[in-house]
């Protein structure tokens, strides 16, 4: 309960942070390159600003890996914390109501809990180890769809080859590309989408890590694109690819992905 609080007052100072720049054309001012070697927005650096300001004053882990500024040392107690504070930064800047502060805690490379806080809405879902997975308190079930052509998911592709994206893509019922990989990992959880599939090898720790969390306590399963586990470092420079479903359609969508 001590992370999922700190993570609510987190969310309330970055939804403080960016109120302002939700919506206008402000928030995509490039401020600087991140560490995770993609240019950062105005709207990026000052949620980042929020989460980072309250971490110092209240730390509750030791080290901080966050897309902007890389990797901090708190000095608070063991763990690692995985901060995205802008999941979406396209969909915010543009105003459109799909965008997340994304919380992983891990200890020792182990993911152990996550907050993800949708910042237009407020919906919250969060989950640990062992415990289940919940929106806005409330339990989180993966949905029981078990054919592809009655499924419905996100899939990501790399830009110059579509042939694996429309390969699986023709078998699905509907695709839905929503913009923010937290949040759809979380809707994989809620029963919303029947999978999360992202092929570009550009996917971060940073970006995935609660999603990653919610969706597996909620009954779901998320692997690599061979099927075996996903194994994220600390370094938000690296990019991977995840395949995230409902369990039941998983060995599916890898035979496809083969």
């Amino acid at each position: 309960m001590v992370f999922v609080r700190a993570c609510e007052e987190m969310a309330e100072c970055v939804k403080d942070a960016v109120s302002d720049l939700v919506g206008r054309p402000e928030g995509a001012e490039y401020v600087k390159m991140g560490a995770d070697g993609t240019p950062t927005k105005k709207i990026d650096q000052v949620a980042e600003d929020a989460v980072v300001e309250y971490l110092r004053e209240k730390p509750i882990c030791r080290t901080l890996i966050s897309e902007e500024l890389g990797s901090m040392d708190l000095g608070g107690p063991e763990g690692t914390i995985f901060l995205d504070p802008i999941d979406g930064t396209y969909n915010a800047v543009q105003g459109i109501p799909f965008f997340a502060l994304s919380i992983g805690y891990a200890i020792d490379g182990t993911l152990l809990k996550g907050y993800v806080q949708n910042l237009a809405t407020g919906e919250t879902f969060s989950a640990e180890r062992g415990c289940g997975a919940y929106l806005d308190g409330r339990p989180l079930r993966v949905s029981a769809i078990s054919l592809l052509e009655e499924s419905a998911m996100s899939v990501y592709g790399r830009r110059f080859d579509p042939a694996p994206v429309l390969h699986l893509g023709r078998r699905l019922r509907r695709w839905r590309l929503f913009g923010a990989s937290a949040l759809e990992l979380c809707y994989v959880g809620a029963g919303r989408i029947d999978g999360f599939i992202d092929f570009r090898g550009t996917l971060r720790v940073t970006d995935a890590a609660a999603g990653i969390v919610v969706c597996e306590e909620a009954g779901g399963r998320a692997t690599d694109l061979d099927g075996g586990p996903v194994r994220f470092g600390n370094e938000v420079t690296t990019g991977y690819c995840l395949v995230a479903t409902n369990g039941v359609l998983h060995n599916k969508v890898i035979e496809y992905l083969r």
